[in-house]
């Protein structure tokens, strides 16, 4: 009998500088099979970026085409680029009982939890253990222009106002903690009976094994 499990969507967000894609990268290296979802944009490749890699590069066109042939799992237009996830890599890789990762703002977690694939979702929030810590580790990580950051820090509040709306939500105040937080909810959810569809076939095995005794 195969056990093979169902996969499933694993859902991060946070408003900008509260660890997320720390978090993300750490995931990926505990367990190597969690792939991440790769999205697709309207915008141009940066020097450096490959098509597959970073983004799957469409143009105008054929994102439009892809929304409206219901192939994106979620999209959203940022600063006049749509981006999105393609649903049929997430959908083979649920199936072969892969997980996926999501790293997406509260509008794609929403789009994600109230698709077809929703009920194979596992949303997480995470929350900065204060607004100057989260401003602080914005200016730290030395990317951003300061206006950038107070756009940032701007939006942050909305973002943080979705916090409810999630399965689990994490307060990464210390990233080795929230790490290990992570990993307890992913592999109690992978347990779950929905992502166990096997074990309905072990149970009726287990009562013919009573009939026979």
């Amino acid at each position: 009998m195969s056990q093979t499990r169902r996969g499933l969507l694993v859902i991060l967000s946070s408003p900008s500088g509260a660890g997320k894609s720390t978090l993300a990268r750490r995931l990926m290296a505990w367990d190597p099979t969690l792939s991440f979802s790769v999205s697709a944009t309207t915008r141009a490749p940066r020097p450096g970026e490959v098509d597959g890699r970073e983004y799957y590069f469409l143009s105008r066109a054929q994102f439009e085409a892809r929304i409206e042939a219901g192939e994106m799992l979620e999209h959203a237009e940022v600063f006049g680029n749509f981006y999105g996830s393609p649903r049929a890599p997430v959908e083979t890789a649920l199936a072969e009982g892969r997980d996926v990762l999501f790293d997406v703002d509260w509008q794609g977690a929403q789009q994600i939890r109230t698709s077809a694939l929703g009920d194979d979702a596992l949303s997480i929030f995470i929350l900065p253990p204060s607004i100057p810590e989260l401003e602080r580790r914005l200016h730290t990580r030395a990317q951003d222009s300061e206006a950038v950051i107070a756009g940032r820090m701007s939006k942050a509040r909305d973002e943080i106002s979705h916090w409810a709306e999630y399965d689990y939500v994490l307060v990464n105040a210390d990233v080795d903690r929230t790490e290990a937080q992570l990993r307890a909810v992913i592999e109690a959810t992978r347990l779950r009976r929905r992502q166990q569809p096997w074990l309905g076939e072990h149970v009726r095995r287990l009562n013919k094994e009573f009939d026979t005794r």
